[in-house]
């Protein structure tokens, strides 16, 4: 099949031919022609297989053909992702794809001046690519009308339909007309996560082109088996030895990913940026770009960035520590290998993550090569230390748009130990999460009035003395 056949107009193909693209790939080849139809789509396919292009193709093709007389704050179309680099990075599959068209639209999400966004937003948009809980904030404040919203996508669908998101995305659905196009993208489906889908789509078309939550194919995976302690050893090793110019590595806690990027450099000389949900947007922007241009040889990263970094021919994804969730790992190793290249996907494994290796496999239905390495044989004396299942522990939905106000984003989860924090030091393994829960401020000390309250409790010792006397 060609992209001829697939009913988009003539400046979409000429976009299309220019990125040396001329067949689809078999989500494109099945989801676009629905989605211009105007169905609803629940489409799943493996990571790095052009979910993005199945999707903004027919929305664009969907915008052309027709112009309705549009009202000031109104959008026809929005978009809906867990992180900030999945929006921007959806909001350049858009200018790619649409530069030949006449159209208007807009990224909102957290960590930048929301003024700016206000006034954008204020003229009315084509298409709006926006993270949800920014999007609740202008909302809340009569920034945004979504009465003429015409087509609702959920891309990494599994992660904004989880505890973390769904409040804010009912919340949003309720604004908007219940007549419209609703599309749920994503590389991983749960059964749980399919059934609330259903809730929200009207008869919808199912698109599956690969097994059920699999791997991409060209993807080698292998475990190195190494104690806790020897991990960052390990992996300074196996960049060095193999010559390794362009590594993402993964870590479940956003102190984990600054801890690692801090010791690659310092104790092995290997350039490293960290990005995670504590670095601003600045900072973040600035440590992507430096790793796609090979500035920086390793990216270490929390889960927020599985859902959206697009690197072209990345050939090596490290997962430094195993993720709780067996679908995080999917997502991890689906950065590399993406429109049908090699990748290799490195997990260095010890006594504690051997049940979420398990996990991975069951879910993957795979099992998982393991490499023995002597001289990182793990220490069978040491006893395994229980991690935390779930997605970070306990509720996330009721503080998350606080966090956001704050200009914290959206996405990403992980996990601490089960140790409980120490009352005089902060929790550095916080769950990872771009909407950080905004934390109570103590206040500040007021020594008059503790001098007050120390005399005060003085006299009251003191009658309390005199009462004693008298019994």
């Amino acid at each position: 099949m060609k992209f001829t056949e697939l009913g988009l107009n003539e400046s979409l193909l000429k976009a299309v031919k220019e990125q040396g693209y001329t067949e689809p790939t078999p989500i494109q080849a099945q989801a676009i022609p629905v989605v211009i139809e105007g169905r609803d789509v629940l489409a799943a396919a493996q990571t790095g297989t052009g979910k993005t292009a199945g999707f903004t193709l027919p929305l664009l093709e969907r915008l052309s053909e027709t112009k309705p007389q549009m009202k000031k704050k109104q959008i026809r179309v929005l978009v809906l992702t867990p992180t900030r680099e999945l929006a921007a990075q959806v909001a350049d599959s858009i200018a790619t794809y649409g530069k030949y068209m006449s159209y208007k639209s807009m990224v909102i999400f957290g960590g930048v001046g929301i003024n700016p966004q206000f006034a954008a937003i204020k003229k009315g948009m084509d298409i709006v690519i926006a993270t949800p809980g920014r999007l609740l904030d202008i909302a809340s404040q009569d920034g945004i009308d979504f009465s003429a919203v015409e087509t609702l996508v959920l891309d990494e669908a599994d992660r904004m339909l989880d505890m973390g998101f769904i409040n804010d995305i009912k919340k949003l659905m309720a604004m908007m007309s219940k007549k419209k196009q609703t599309l749920l993208f994503s590389a991983t489906f749960s059964k749980e996560i399919k059934a609330l889908a259903s809730g929200l789509l009207k008869d919808p078309v199912l698109v599956e082109v690969a097994r059920e939550n699999s791997t991409a194919g060209k993807i080698s995976q292998v475990v190195y088996p190494v104690d806790k302690s020897r991990k960052r050893e390990l992996l300074a090793q196996l960049i060095k030895t193999n010559d390794w110019k362009q590594v993402l590595v993964f870590t479940r806690t956003k102190h984990g990913a600054n801890k690692v990027c801090k010791q690659l450099e310092e104790y092995s000389g290997i350039k490293a940026a960290a990005i995670h949900g504590n670095k601003s947007q600045g900072a973040r922007t600035k440590a992507l770009a430096d790793f796609k241009e090979g500035r920086v040889r390793v990216l270490v990263a929390t889960d927020i960035a599985a859902r959206g970094i697009d690197i072209d021919q990345l050939p090596h994804v490290v997962n430094f520590e195993l993720p709780n969730v067996p679908e995080d790992y999917v997502h991890r190793i689906g950065r590399t290998g993406r429109a049908g290249m090699k990748g290799e996907a490195v997990s260095l494994v010890c006594i504690d993550e051997h049940d979420l290796l398990k996990a991975i496999e069951r879910f993957t239905k795979s099992n998982i090569k393991k490499v023995d390495l002597e001289a990182f044989r793990p220490d069978p004396s040491i006893e395994a230390e229980p991690i935390q299942n779930g997605r970070g522990g306990g509720k996330r939905g009721g503080g998350q748009r606080n966090g956001n106000r704050n200009g914290n984003g959206n996405g990403g989860r992980a996990n601490s130990r089960n140790k409980k924090p120490s009352k005089n030091k902060p929790a550095n393994n916080k769950p990872e999460n771009d909407k950080t829960p905004t934390e109570k401020k103590k206040k500040p000390r007021n020594p008059h009035a503790e001098k007050i309250g120390s005399n005060l409790q003085a006299k009251l010792d003191k009658l309390d003395k005199k009462s004693n006397r008298r019994k």
